[in-house]
C-alpha cells in the first residue's frame, strides 16, 4: 500500500509463530478480538494500547512463545507504518496547506455552488472514484478527508451522508479495479486477461458503488448521526490573507499524485518492461511516496505562495500539520501489528485447510475463501493472494470472461466486513471521530455491502456471458 506491497512481502516472508491446532487457533482469534473490543468499549482504553494487549493475548491463547508474539507484533507495526506512515504524514501536510491557504475553501465553495442537497453524495462518490482509480486506499483517504470534512461542515450535512460515498468510491476501486495490487496479483495468479478484467470490473463497480455509497449513506446517517470532529476539520485560513489559490490550481495540486500514479500504471501496462527507460522513470515518479511528496512541494507554490505565505509561515504550516496525526499513526500501526500476529499464528493457513474440501462453484468458492481470510487476518491483500492461489487450478479450464470474473469474485470477498484487525478500520475511525460501535455500523457494514453486492453482480454476469 505501498503498504499493500509491504503486506504482500510480510505475508510471503512470515513464519508461523505457533503450531497450535485449528480449534485452538480459532479460539485464540476470538479471544484476541474480544480483548480488544472489551478494553476499548468497557475500560475506555486507548486503541493503541488495546491493540497491543490484544495481540499479546492472541499469541498467548495460541500457545506461542512471548518473544515470538512480540516479534510478530513489532514487525507488523513496523511494516504498516513504513507503508502508510509517510503517506499519512505527507497527506496531512498537503491537507494543512489546502486549509491554511484557502485552497480547500475554494474547492468546497465551488462544489457547494455546483452541487447541493441530494446531489452532494453523488458528487462525492464521483470525485472519490476518480481519485481512487490509481491510488492506494490510504492515499485516497488523506487526499479526500479535508474536502469531505469541510463539505459536511459548510453544507451542514451528516458526516456519514458525505463520508460514506467517498469511502465507497475509494474502497470499490481498491478491491476491484486494476492497477491496484490486489486485483493485479489475482490476475497474474489466475492468468486472466487484464483488459477484460478491467472492463468487467468497471461494469461491476458502477452499480456497487452507487448502492454502497449514496444509497447506503442514507441509512448510515440515520444510524450514526455525527458531525465532523472539530480537531480534524481544516480551519478557515486567517483573515489576513489577501488572496487565495484559484480553483484550477488547487484541483491540479490535489490531482497531481493521481495523475502521476495513473501514468505509472498505464506505462506499466503498455510497455511492460522493467528495463525500459520510460518505465523506470514512471515507476519512481508514480510511486505513492514520490507522487505525494511532489504534490506537497508543488503545493507550497501553487497554494502557499499563491496565498502570499512567507517562508516562515510555510514552515509553520508544515510543523503544525504533523502533531494531530501522531495518534492515528500509532493506532494504524498497532492494527497492522495485530494483523501480522494473526497471520504468523497460521490463521490464514487454517482457513485454507478448511476450504480444501468445499464442493461449490468456483466463483462462490473464491469469494468465500477470500471472505474467511479477510475476517481472520484483516488484510485484503493476504485474502486476495491466498484465495487466488487456491482456486487458480479451477481457472485453467475457464473462458476469458469467467477467469476475469473469478478475479473480481476474489477481490469482492477480500473487502468483506473490515473490523478491529484491519488497519483501515482504525484509519476511518480516527479520521471521522467515531467510536468502535459507530465504525462497525457504518464503515464495516459499508464494506460488507460492497462485497455482497459486487458478488451478486458478478454471479449475474456469469450467467449472461
Amino acid at each position: 500500500m505501498t503498504s499493500l506491497s509491504v503486506e504482500m512481502l510480510a505475508a510471503d516472508a512470515a513464519e508461523p509463530i505457533t503450531s497450535a491446532g485449528n480449534a485452538q487457533l480459532g479460539i485464540a482469534v476470538l479471544a484476541g478480538i474480544a480483548v480488544i473490543v472489551l478494553l476499548i468499549t468497557k475500560l475506555k482504553m486507548h486503541a493503541f494500547l488495546a491493540l497491543t494487549i490484544g495481540s499479546l493475548a492472541l499469541g498467548s491463547f495460541a500457545g506461542a512463545a512471548p518473544a515470538d508474539t512480540i516479534l510478530s507484533f513489532t514487525a507488523g507495526l513496523g511494516s504498516t507504518v513504513a507503508g502508510v506512515g509517510v503517506l499519512i504524514a505527507l497527506g496531512a501536510i498537503l491537507g494543512k496547506l489546502l486549509a491554511d491557504s484557502g485552497g480547500a475553501d475554494q474547492v468546497v465553495d465551488t462544489i457547494l455552488a455546483k452541487a447541493s442537497g441530494r446531489a452532494m453524495p453523488w458528487a462525492m462518490v464521483l470525485i472519490a472514484s476518480i481519485i481512487g482509480l490509481p491510488l492506494f486506499f490510504e492515499v485516497g483517504i488523506v487526499l479526500m478527508i479535508p474536502v469531505v470534512l469541510l463539505v459536511a461542515k459548510r453544507g451542514n450535512y451528516s458526516l456519514m451522508r458525505i463520508g460514506i460515498p467517498a469511502l465507497a468510491g475509494l474502497s470499490v476501486m481498491h478491491g476491484l479495479i486494476p492497477p491496484h495490487p490486489g486485483p493485479l496479483v489475482a490476475i497474474d495468479a489466475l492468468d486472466a486477461n487484464l483488459g477484460v478484467t478491467l472492463a468487467l470490473g468497471v461494469l461491476v463497480a458502477i452499480p456497487t458503488v452507487i448502492i454502497a455509497g449514496p444509497v447506503f449513506s442514507r441509512y448510515a446517517a440515520r444510524w450514526v448521526d455525527i458531525k465532523p470532529p472539530e480537531n480534524m476539520i481544516p480551519q478557515r485560513p486567517s483573515e489576513d490573507l489577501d488572496r487565495r489559490p484559484s480553483f484550477g490550481a488547487t484541483l491540479a495540486t490535489i490531482l497531481l499524485p493521481v495523475v502521476l500514479m495513473l501514468l505509472n500504471a498505464l506505462v506499466e501496462i503498455v510497455v511492460d518492461n522493467p528495463e525500459n527507460g520510460l518505465q523506470k522513470v514512471t515507476m519512481v515518479i508514480g510511486s505513492p511516496l514520490i507522487a505525494l511528496l511532489a504534490a506537497v512541494l508543488v503545493g507550497m507554490f501553487t497554494l502557499g505562495r499563491a496565498a502570499g505565505f512567507t517562508k516562515d509561515r510555510l514552515a509553520g504550516t508544515v510543523e503544525k500539520s504533523l502533531a494531530p496525526i501522531a495518534g492515528i499513526l500509532l493506532i494504524v500501526g498497532a492494527g497492522g501489528g495485530f494483523k501480522q500476529t494473526l497471520i504468523d499464528a497460521g490463521v490464514g493457513q487454517m482457513i485454507l485447510d478448511f476450504s480444501e474440501n468445499w464442493s461449490i462453484p468456483a466463483l462462490l468458492l473464491g469469494w468465500l475463501i477470500a471472505v474467511a481470510i479477510r475476517l481472520a487476518t484483516g488484510s485484503a491483500t493476504v485474502a486476495t493472494i491466498s484465495a487466488a492461489g487456491l482456486v487458480a487450478p479451477l481457472a485453467a479450464d475457464m473462458s476469458t470472461s469467467h477467469a476475469a470474473l473469478l478475479v473480481l469474485a476474489v477481490g469482492a470477498g477480500s473487502l468483506f466486513f473490515s473490523h478491529v484487525n484491519d488497519a483501515g478500520f482504525w484509519l476511518v475511525k480516527e479520521y471521522f471521530g467515531m467510536n468502535v460501535g459507530q465504525t462497525v455500523k457504518t464503515w464495516s457494514v459499508m464494506e460488507t455491502v460492497i462485497s455482497v453486492v459486487a458478488m451478486a453482480f458478478i454471479l449475474l454476469l456469469s450467467l449472461l456471458l
